[in-house]
């Protein structure tokens, strides 16, 4: 009940106290300072989406590596069969990488 309490009035003191006169800027329809697109069907760049897909794919390649690691910290025989297989999808990824890389996916001057 605090938790709701506090959370409707932190909304009504913002409201009270908040600044009533936003300059033109912050009228405008994107703050970001581009002007909206036109149509919905114009063309972009989809280079910046490739990128983000390859940085989410590495990062969850991390993700991945850190409970691996914590789990190797005993050595058993199948610890070693273990090492091989992240080996195997560290391998798999380089090769994605090096693919990524000779095709010009990662060549900022094509833009």
């Amino acid at each position: 009940m605090i938790g709701i309490f506090l959370s409707f009035l932190m909304f009504i003191l913002a409201l009270l106290f908040s600044p009533r006169d936003p300059d033109m800027e912050k009228l405008s329809s994107y703050e970001c300072g581009f002007d909206p697109f036109d149509d919905a069907r114009m063309k972009f760049e989809v280079h910046f989406y490739i990128i983000a897909i390859l940085f989410l794919l590495f990062d969850l390649e991390i993700a991945f590596l850190f409970p691996w690691v914590i789990a190797i910290s005993s050595y058993t025989l199948a610890t070693t069969y273990n090492v091989l297989y992240v080996i195997f999808f560290l391998l798999i990824l380089m090769l994605g990488l090096l693919y990524e890389w000779k095709s010009g996916a990662l060549d900022w001057t094509s833009i």
